[in-house]
């Protein structure tokens, strides 16, 4: 074997030996995030936590360029009034975490239980989504069509009680955005569903460098009560899909639910047309299946909480005040560095650890730029670079003043690479079937998409969910004008995207 197939790697197993296990290692060693006491939910590691709040203050602001506003929704709702929107919440009721009791008390052994006298007269669900809490407040705030369109959203954690979990792509608890807006027609409640379909992608795109096909959902797929719900999927380095992030055009049937009604410009009481977008910290998730590898995280430095670690190879005797002094400036010099809108952030690792072990964490946490200097370094006036997405490459040698010149560029040149190392291997792994036997031959033998005409029609996906663990990823808008005879059934049909998924 070759020195590099034999190198020792962070992540164990790694992902050619069992992907799934190498997901949940590399979140480990990333530093990203860790179990809890409880089942199914985790712990956000600062680095993780770091990592979503950079995400969040990036959407957030975008959000903020469209007029949307922040708001925040309680905590519970009351079982009763889940009733008035039955469709919806069929779709969450086995996943409902319910308060039922309001005290505990020590019993005669000395242990905390629950007081059976403490039982609340009206149960509350922990909130599986927020719909109904934005329709009662809309139905109160909105009265005439000029209170219209209302742009709200909230960042708040929600509870899905998932039997099987795992870190960032399925948790019973989990981190999000939930946006939710009111329109006096519905063409404008329907561009807007698009809109923010379309600022997801962008930001998963630029920032996240995953590529992403844009997509509307077939009937079976779509969420609970939406007329419309519109997605981003993406594909992991396994084949698999994963969705990124969705978009729903409610139309009027949470309107008429919540009573979401105004006067319009003639006088008349309408119901509004309402939206509702989300996206979660499973894009974390997403980021690691799509750019991580057997030695951890590597994250894009658009959204990674630190762009350059520095290591430095400090004297174990004598006077390192001239190294730090010179780590100290090019820190300096760095983070006076414009970075799309932001300085560039160093991290500098003092720790009394041997400089490699140093560089090994750093490279695990997948910080987009390793600096090592050392008294060699010093003297030459130079740094050694080792960039996170060329691991395997040699290390480069640069004079301190061209990497500062250089280094918005490098990073720049990284993000780049990263995104079109996603997009390539998404295109590779899509095979377009003109025949049901080429479909059935593929997804017999590969993982990938299938792009095919398909119609949408409950048998088929059945046989394809039961026979092959696939489903109906999403009807791409750039082409969901085509039709063509379906390779399944032979009647009129659209083009598609199967996959197995998350």
């Amino acid at each position: 074997m070759s020195q590099k197939m034999d190198k020792k790697r962070a992540v164990s197993p790694t992902r050619k030996e069992n992907y799934s296990e190498w997901f949940q290692e590399c979140v480990k060693v990333s530093q990203l995030a860790e179990p809890s006491m409880v089942r199914g939910c985790m712990i956000f590691k600062p680095h993780g936590c770091a990592l979503w709040e950079e995400m969040k203050g990036q959407l957030d602001a975008r959000f903020k360029q469209l007029r949307v506003k922040n708001v925040y929704m309680p905590l519970f709702i009351p079982v009763k009034e889940l009733g008035k929107e039955a469709e919806h919440i069929e779709g969450f009721a086995k996943e409902c975490a319910v308060v039922t009791h309001h005290r505990l008390i020590l019993d005669s052994e000395g242990k905390l239980v629950v007081d059976p006298e403490a039982k609340m007269e009206e149960p509350y669900v922990v909130r599986p989504t927020s719909e109904l809490l934005f329709g009662d407040a809309m139905s109160r705030w909105i009265h005439s069509y000029r209170d219209l369109p209302m742009l709200l959203n909230q960042w708040a954690n929600v509870v899905r009680w998932e039997m099987r979990t795992r870190p960032f792509l399925r948790t019973a608890e989990f981190l999000w955005q939930e946006g939710h807006t009111a329109h006096a027609t519905k063409e404008e409640a329907n561009q807007f569903a698009q809109k923010m379909l379309g600022e997801y992608a962008r930001f998963v795109r630029d920032v996240l460098a995953i590529s992403v096909v844009e997509g509307k959902k077939p009937e079976s797929e779509k969420f609970p009560g939406a007329n419309i719900t519109y997605t981003i999927e993406a594909m992991m380095q396994d084949g698999k899909a994963l969705q990124a992030g969705t978009s729903h055009d409610l139309g009027q049937n949470f309107a008429k639910a919540s009573m979401i009604r105004f006067t319009d410009q003639e006088g008349a009481i309408q119901f509004a047309h309402t939206t509702s977008w989300g996206v979660t910290t499973r894009l974390i998730g997403a980021l690691m299946m799509v750019h991580g590898d057997d030695d951890g995280a590597v994250l894009p430095p658009r959204v990674s909480p630190i762009h350059v670690g520095v290591v430095p190879f400090l004297m174990k005797e004598g006077d390192s005040s001239v190294i730090l002094g010179f780590i100290d400036r090019l820190r300096g010099a760095l983070e006076s560095k414009n970075y799309h809108g932001s300085p560039i952030r160093v991290e500098v690792d003092f720790s009394d650890d041997r400089a490699s072990e140093k560089a090994w964490r750093f490279k695990k946490m997948g910080i987009p730029h390793l600096i090592q200097i050392g008294m060699k370094e010093v003297s030459e006036n130079r740094i050694t670079l080792v960039e996170r997405d060329l691991l395997d490459a040699p290390k480069e040698i640069l004079q301190a003043g061209d990497y500062i010149e250089k280094v918005v560029d490098l990073l720049d040149k990284m993000q780049s690479r990263m995104f079109q190392n996603s997009k390539e291997f998404r295109e590779k792994q899509t095979f377009f079937a003109h025949t049901r036997a080429q479909a059935v031959t593929f997804l017999e033998n590969e993982v990938g998409f299938v792009e095919c005409f398909i119609a949408q029609d409950s048998a088929i996906e059945k046989e394809l969910k039961e026979k092959y663990s696939v489903t109906v990823r999403c009807i791409p808008l750039e082409t969901c004008e085509k039709t063509a005879p379906c390779i399944f059934s032979g009647k009129p049909g659209q083009k598609a995207l199967l996959a197995k998924a998350y």
